[in-house]
């Protein structure tokens, strides 16, 4: 696992869209993957690599007060500084090898660093995504309508980090 270069943006995409015809994920879609996994407001990424192969990816990005997670947490915490823990995925036949965790824990780290919460959304049918963050110590702190597509939309479970140790 290491940071993501410009050179690693190929193969995160072909990993992207082999995560979407096992997975579903993302739920929008990959029309444009390379586009998916450079948002505007990133502020940093990683990827996983197997065998020289990138098969994972994450990335924390700048708070949208658009964002569910986000605007739920604010809510709760108006006056914390945030980041947003996105764009997390592990290949199938790579997983078992602790690579999400490793993202995970990786985006926590920087945060921390940085003096930010993380937060993030999760769409519920991604129960394995689901139990990774909730064995982080992530807490569910709302439930949200995400909106996608043609007027489509999917039950979301908003998360926070937990506070770093000897946090009060």
């Amino acid at each position: 696992m290491r940071e993501r270069r410009a050179a690693d943006l190929e193969g995160a995409a072909a990993a992207l869209v082999r995560v979407y015809a096992s997975d579903g994920y993302p739920v929008e879609g990959v029309d444009d993957p390379r586009a998916w996994l450079r948002p505007a407001d990133l502020l940093h990424a990683w990827v996983a690599e197997l065998d020289g192969e990138i098969v994972g990816h994450a990335v924390l990005t700048a708070p949208a007060d658009s964002a569910d997670a986000v605007r739920i947490w604010r809510e709760q915490a108006p006056d914390e500084r945030v980041a947003v823990l996105g764009r997390l995925f592990v290949l199938p036949e790579a997983r078992g090898y602790a690579l999400g965790e490793r993202l995970a824990r990786a985006a926590m780290e920087v945060a921390e660093a940085r003096g930010l919460r993380l937060v993030l959304d999760v769409v519920d049918k991604d129960v394995a995504a689901i139990r990774l963050y909730e064995r982080l110590g992530w807490q569910r702190i709302g439930t949200a309508d995400h909106r996608f597509g043609d007027g489509q939309s999917i039950t979301a479970y908003c998360y926070v980090a937990p506070l770093p140790a000897g946090s009060a």
